[in-house]
């Protein structure tokens, strides 16, 4: 599979930076100054033919409206191979064959966190809402998650039952427990974390607790911007 990348200098825009845009270059320091601009395009050989052009076609009207909207301009075109059935999207594919910084940072943090994961101990994904004990994912019914997730997201606190039982259960439930009938939905949490139940603590005559634990990585997900959005 191939995908183009065009790296271009120095920077041209057909149309009014973003405010964010400004911002940045702003914001670097006087001894340094934009040279240029990296567009990098996800697009393989096929569905460009699908589109009725070509990856060279592509690349050429792009230098000639470059020539066109800036005569001095130096551009160099690159294909960012890849192995046939690369996974994930054109456009990070093409961003980590072409060893942009951001794509290979994150793709180092992807490997950590498996290799954390086969580590052993207990893994709370909250962004994909699962749990992995000792690198396997655990059968956790949604109701034993959100509990889970209620005392790791409020670690430290002692949560009193009835907090447990107006959080995570509607007034409209069919089944909404009393407050002793939490004590049922730990136990079954508990079994399920086998020899790491006691990171869910009971605080006599209070209700439960989660401190922070060696055995137990909390992942919140990541939630920052993809640079190739403007």
């Amino acid at each position: 599979m191939s995908n183009t990348a065009l790296l271009e200098r120095p920077a041209v825009r057909t149309s009014a930076p973003s405010d964010a845009a400004l911002n940045s270059a702003a914001d670097l320091p006087a001894a340094r100054s934009p040279r240029g601009f990296a567009l990098y395009v996800g697009l393989d050989e096929i569905k460009a033919a699908e589109a009725g052009v070509s990856l060279p076609l592509l690349v050429d009207a792009l230098r000639r409206t470059l020539a066109e909207l800036a005569p001095g301009a130096e551009t160099h075109a690159t294909v960012a191979l890849a192995p046939h059935g690369s996974g994930g999207r054109d456009l990070d594919v093409v961003r980590l064959a072409l060893q942009e910084p951001g794509a290979i940072a994150r793709t180092k943090a992807a490997a950590e966190e498996e290799q954390a994961d086969e580590d052993g101990g207990v893994t709370v994904d909250i962004s994909r809402k699962r749990v992995l004990i000792d690198g396997e994912s655990a059968s956790f019914t949604y109701k034993e998650f959100e509990l889970l997730q209620y005392l790791v997201l409020r670690e430290g606190r002692t949560i009193e039952r009835s907090e447990l039982v107006s959080a995570l259960w509607q007034a409209q439930d069919d089944e909404t427990p009393g407050e002793r009938t939490i004590d049922v939905h730990v136990r079954r949490l508990r079994a399920k974390l086998g020899r790491y139940e006691d990171i869910v603590r009971t605080v006599r005559g209070i209700g439960y607790r989660f401190d922070r634990h060696a055995d137990v990585v909390i992942r919140y997900g990541h939630g920052t911007p993809s640079p190739d959005r403007f």
